[in-house]
């Protein structure tokens, strides 16, 4: 399999134990590993065909959210077929601190958020239904265009 155009990469500061949360948590398989013997440098992991790339730990300018306070710089978005509330319950049994429980959204989708050990912010959305962008306008009061 081919790395995707667009991956994420993700930094820890024990980037095994990172690899055997996303298993655990949310059913990702880990699909390659380059250990330098004194830890994980590079890794991929696959969840329904798509990569995040896991590395640690930091190097320079890179940091882990506990490097930051628990401060985070953005979060990792992935849509499931199905299952999402099953889902939320494999996070938190592995240890994922639900940050926002599964909820159906206006815009279609029922999502729900959490936190990694190492502080990095998921969030997993299921559709439910979807609507045009003049239904999502319509439903949460935002305007929302298509096709800029």
């Amino acid at each position: 399999m081919d790395v995707p155009p667009i991956s994420p990469l993700l930094f820890y500061r024990d980037a095994k134990a990172a690899l055997d949360f996303l298993e655990r948590a949310f059913g990702f398989e880990t699909r390659m590993m380059v250990d330098d013997g004194q830890g994980v440098i590079h890794s991929e992991s696959v969840y329904e065909g798509h990569v995040v790339m896991v590395c640690g730990p930091p190097p320079g300018t890179y940091a882990s959210p506990l490097d930051l306070g628990g401060r985070r710089t953005g979060s990792v978005h992935v849509q499931t077929p199905d299952g999402i509330d099953a889902l939320c319950e494999r996070a938190r049994a592995a240890g994922a601190t639900i940050e926002r429980e599964p909820a159906d959204q206006p815009y279609g989708d029922r999502v729900f958020t959490c936190l990694d050990p190492e502080g990095h912010s998921w969030s997993f959305g299921q559709t439910l239904q979807i609507l045009s962008a003049d239904e999502m306008t319509k439903a949460t009061g935002h305007v929302v265009q298509e096709k800029l």
